[in-house]
């Protein structure tokens, strides 16, 4: 049976940025309540009081903060180094019987370069890759007979250590994507590891997506 706590959060996990309106208390519950009074009453089939919905919206809001801290603030506290990588190209491909063969040819000449940012990802129909821009040449000619699909220049990369069993964390991720969607950064691409999260931003970017994630150990 419906209720109008479950429709309050149903509602308010639909729209992540008014859950972390509601986390830095930058809302008004009085005002948020009588929006929400008609599509409640909608989904329950009768009229329900803006009361009601301002206690679920105060019980919500207090047991997404108790579970927040529990467990994704310990992380954020404990997060490692922060890197940031710039002047880098981002290539796609579409995947053919030949393209390991032309991969294999540029790791063959990238061997001894220990400075510079590399990582491939084969996906279903495509792959990518993402270098150092002063090795564009190199990876031009290395899949000269393959289709690229696209190139994207000028990126950046921000790149975090992970504290040890930051997979069985609920909502890690969620928390950075959200954040960084509430400060307008778009993320170009995403890389993860065990222990690593690196986002790919455009360069004028970087300095806006680094403030953000500095800021999520505050």
């Amino acid at each position: 049976m419906r209720t109008i706590a479950s429709c309050v959060e149903d509602l308010i996990v639909s729209q992540p940025f008014l859950e972390e309106a509601l986390s830095r208390e930058i809302i008004n519950f009085s005002a948020l309540a009588k929006d929400l009074k008609e599509p409640i009453s909608k989904i329950l089939k009768k009229p329900v009081k803006e009361g009601a919905i301002m206690m679920a919206l105060r019980r919500y809001n207090n047991r997404f903060s108790m579970d927040s801290s529990k467990s994704l603030k310990s992380v954020f506290k404990n997060l490692g180094d922060i890197t940031v990588r710039s002047n880098l190209s981002d290539f796609t491909f579409q995947n053919s019987q030949t393209l390991i063969d032309s991969h294999s040819k540029v790791l063959d000449k990238i061997t001894d370069k220990h400075q510079i940012f590399y990582t491939f990802t084969r996906g279903i129909f495509e792959s990518n890759m993402i270098i150092s821009s002063s090795e564009e040449k190199v990876v031009l000619e290395c899949f000269k007979n393959e289709n690229q699909i696209g190139l994207q220049e000028k990126l950046s990369a921000i790149s975090i250590n992970l504290p040890k069993n930051n997979s069985k964390v609920a909502g890690l991720y969620y928390q950075i994507f959200k954040r960084l969607a509430w400060e307008n950064v778009a993320m170009y691409e995403v890389i993860s590891t065990t222990n690593e999260f690196t986002i790919l931003v455009e360069d004028h970017l970087v300095d806006k997506a680094f403030s953000v994630i500095k800021h999520l150990k505050d």
